[in-house]
């Protein structure tokens, strides 16, 4: 199965290379936008090696059901029903019953997978990044491979109403903003990052700044005029324009970030070798008419590993010391 698993990867991601993210991070540093031509990300082996007393400690736990934790995009109950399909693929794949538990804010969800009142979750880089600082032994499997870009990347973006007379970021001053989330990369960390760059301030520069919590929060405060700019996932952004929820004639976006590794599959330190292992099969052979975790149409899933965040890390740096 493992070699299978390897060919597969190689086969449909070639030619990625880890150094991509390496120039990315310069990019990043210097403030400047890019459009990669490649994609990056690691293929590597799932590991095989295990102990014979772990084995004997998961022999009971062999039909209990997968839990994982999802950051919350969407309303929970429109997001749980277009999840089920995915849910209902993996109880199938992995001959288990397997549930999604749409968690509240961030925070939760970063508490559930370090404390194992999860099996997986899938997070932000920066809410994983999170969770990992906590418990090293956690380890990221697979993320999505964006459906626009057919690249495991995505992008932050700043979104405002054409008919306002914001055209660039320092037309921000003075207005009301909202982020996400302080462990929401594309919602906070990237575009906080590019402010300081540039010399804005945010709590300084703004009339009023919210945490929104999630992603289709932040859409619907500036749809209902209560904030004038908000910080959002470009991909969460199409998505609700191509389900007709938000009008693209009536918003614009006047930044995008460099591109960001993309939203990682993260297990605790509870779950097995043999586990993640056939959780990476059954997600890279996973139908591409599936929806990822997210809500959004998936295209298929890439392995990923710990050193891919790092250019997260640094962008967090240059958030903390400031």
């Amino acid at each position: 199965m493992h070699q299978q698993l390897f060919c597969k990867v190689v086969t449909n991601i070639l030619g990625r290379k880890t150094a991509f993210f390496t120039s990315v991070l310069a990019i990043a540093i210097f403030g400047m936008a890019c459009t990669p031509t490649r994609e990056s990300s690691s293929a590597t082996q799932p590991n095989t090696a295990q102990s014979p007393a772990s084995t004997n400690s998961q022999a009971g736990e062999e039909q209990g059901t997968i839990t994982m934790a999802v950051i919350p995009w969407q309303v929970s109950a429109e997001q749980e029903k277009k999840l089920q399909p995915l849910a209902d693929y993996l109880s199938k794949a992995l001959k288990r019953p397997f549930k999604f538990e749409i968690t509240k804010d961030y925070t939760t969800a970063v508490d559930f997978l370090v404390t194992g009142k999860v099996d997986l979750a899938y997070l932000g880089p920066s809410s994983y990044i999170e969770a990992h600082l906590r418990d090293p032994k956690i380890e990221p499997l697979v993320s999505p491979i964006n459906q626009e870009t057919k690249r495991p990347w995505y992008t932050s973006v700043i979104i405002v109403s054409r008919n306002s007379r914001i055209k660039t970021l320092q037309d921000l001053k003075g207005k009301r903003f909202a982020f996400v989330s302080k462990l929401s990369t594309s919602g906070f960390v990237a575009p906080m990052a590019y402010f300081q760059q540039i010399g804005i301030n945010p709590e300084r520069d703004f009339a009023k700044v919210v945490f929104s919590g999630s992603h289709d929060k932040s859409k619907q405060a500036l749809v209902n005029g209560e904030v004038d700019a908000i910080a959002d996932d470009r991909r969460s952004y199409t998505e609700q324009v191509k389900e007709k929820k938000i009008d693209s004639t009536k918003y614009t976006i006047i930044w995008e970030s460099v591109p960001l590794p993309s939203v990682p599959l993260a297990a605790s330190s509870k779950v097995s070798v043999e586990l993640k292992d056939a959780l990476k099969k059954a997600l890279i052979d996973a139908p591409v008419n599936l929806v990822d975790p997210s809500g959004s149409i998936g295209v298929g899933y890439t392995l990923v590993q710990d050193g891919d965040y790092d250019i997260v890390r640094e962008l967090q740096k240059r958030v903390s010391s400031k």
